[in-house]
């Protein structure tokens, strides 16, 4: 689902790393035929049902997989004692702590510059134009499927849905229809869009910062990406009312320095990627000094902060009643989100531990062969969530060439589109056109949606087979 942003040294087939293969074997054991296994398994799945009902339950989705977390390890950490390897658990947990401190430092720069930038009205003025143009809604469902592809690059696909499905809300309120529409072809597009970019979704960026591919790999999965939203787009467009809406004209202009706010925060992308590339430092870091650059904007912003009576003659802009603080717009990022991705990465970690991840690399990579469970991956991620599913692949670490690695994180990254609870950006848009968009109208769409699947896994295999045999990382 979210598709929503890990990347360890090393990560050894699932296990806990260890100093040598010679140690893992003898501070390593397979529980998974133990009733420590068989709790463990019992307990992730009851606690990622309760994540799957939270539309219904509104029981927030972190609070069942962080308890799940705590128990699972404990019980590991209980059998190990009582065979006398007391710290082995321990230093499985330290790793996967490790793993997840990246990701939320990481992920907790993206957020806050999107809360600033969201704060200074960027994305209100992005809608705002949209809905003046007086387009007709078959542009406008090209228009806001477009945006949205290339959009979910940089600001990540939920951010871009929530945006251009305002837009659809504000020029479609007298056509359902087309909100149903715009609203699927936005998930799609968002999805799609994410899964070339390292910084689109959460399972792109904990690829690349697990070093599997570098930064410029992921672009060449722009064609298969084009192709996921192009053909679902095409076959939707002939159902789109061929009408022009009347909407009221809506002014929003930007705060002061919003502008400054957006070339920040490209700057910050370019640090994450220069201090990984060329420096071989974790991205998080340049993450972390880009948040630097907005802290200290901030405090300009602060220091001259003009009361808004004055400060829409003076500056020609927006007035502000408050003057910007970067602390606020940290404390307003998604906590919720970001603990369950602690939820999912202990919890995970801890059923790879008990050697779960082992077997099923076996069964899927071996058996199956790495196409076949590369795909069923992406089919998977409509079901249960993308972000566990690339966890899982990630600490199993299966023996696969770049094209390979490319194509689950194509699967992993789009297969949430099939079904509208598959994604982050599914599930928010059935909230915000809750009536109009609903998960029975997504499903009607998804023959074309899988069409379009199956055709970018085509291509990409097609054009992108020269990877093989290139080592990852």
């Amino acid at each position: 689902m979210t598709r929503l942003f890990t990347r360890p040294a090393v990560l050894i087939m699932g296990l806990v790393p260890l100093v040598s293969r010679a140690e893992q074997t003898e501070l390593t054991l397979d529980l998974t035929n133990h009733w420590v296994g068989s709790v463990a398994l019992l307990i992730f799945v009851l606690a990622y049902a309760l994540v799957v009902v939270e539309e219904f339950t509104h029981l927030r989705k972190s609070k069942p997989v962080i308890l799940a977390a705590g128990i699972i390890w404990a019980i590991i950490a209980f059998k190990y004692a009582t065979e006398s390897i007391p710290h082995a658990a321990e230093e499985a947990v330290r790793h996967f702590l490790t793993e997840f401190a990246e990701l939320f430092l990481f992920l907790l720069t993206a957020m806050t510059y999107v809360n600033s930038m969201s704060e200074r009205r960027i994305f209100s003025a992005l809608r705002a134009w949209l809905v003046s143009r007086q387009l007709g809604y078959r542009k406008l469902f090209w228009i806001t499927g477009i945006l949205a592809f290339f959009l979910s690059p940089a600001i990540d696909n939920l951010t871009t849905a929530l945006v251009m499905c305002a837009v659809l809300l504000a020029v479609g309120k007298d056509s359902p229809k087309f909100v149903s529409l715009g609203c699927v072809n936005i998930v799609v597009a968002a999805n799609a869009g994410g899964a070339f970019s390292p910084f689109g979704d959460i399972t792109t960026l904990m690829v690349w910062q697990k070093g599997i591919m570098d930064f410029h790999m992921f672009f060449a999965l722009f064609i298969p990406s084009v192709v996921n939203f192009l053909i679902p787009a095409i076959a939707m467009s002939f159902a789109v009312p061929n009408d022009t809406p009347q909407v009221d004209g809506e002014e929003v202009t930007m705060k002061r320095g919003a502008k400054t706010m957006m070339f920040l925060f490209g700057c910050t992308i370019a640090t994450a990627v220069s201090f990984h590339n060329f420096f071989h430092l974790p991205p998080f870091l340049g993450m972390m000094t880009g948040l630097a650059y907005l802290q200290i904007f901030g405090y300009y912003l602060r220091r001259t902060h003009v009361p808004a009576t004055n400060n829409m003659a003076q500056y020609g802009q927006a007035g502000e009643v408050t003057a910007f603080d970067s602390f606020r717009e940290i404390a307003r990022a998604e906590w919720d989100t970001l603990l369950f991705f602690f939820g999912v990465i202990m919890c995970v970690g801890g059923l790879g531990f008990i050697g779960y991840l082992d077997h099923l690399s076996h069964f899927a990579y071996t058996e199956l062969g790495a196409t076949t469970a590369n795909v069923l991956v992406g089919v998977a991620s409509a079901i249960v969530d993308n972000i566990p599913v690339m966890v899982a692949v990630l600490q199993m670490n299966p023996d696969m060439d770049l094209t390979q690695w490319m194509l689950v994180t194509l699967t992993a990254g789009v297969g949430g589109s099939l079904l509208s609870i598959g994604s982050a950006a599914g599930v928010a848009l059935m909230g915000q056109a809750r009536g109009q968009y609903t998960f029975f109208s997504h499903l009607k769409w998804t023959p074309a949606i899988a069409a379009g699947f199956a055709l970018s896994i085509w291509v990409h295999l097609l054009i992108n087979k020269g990877y093989v045999g290139v080592a990852p990382g």
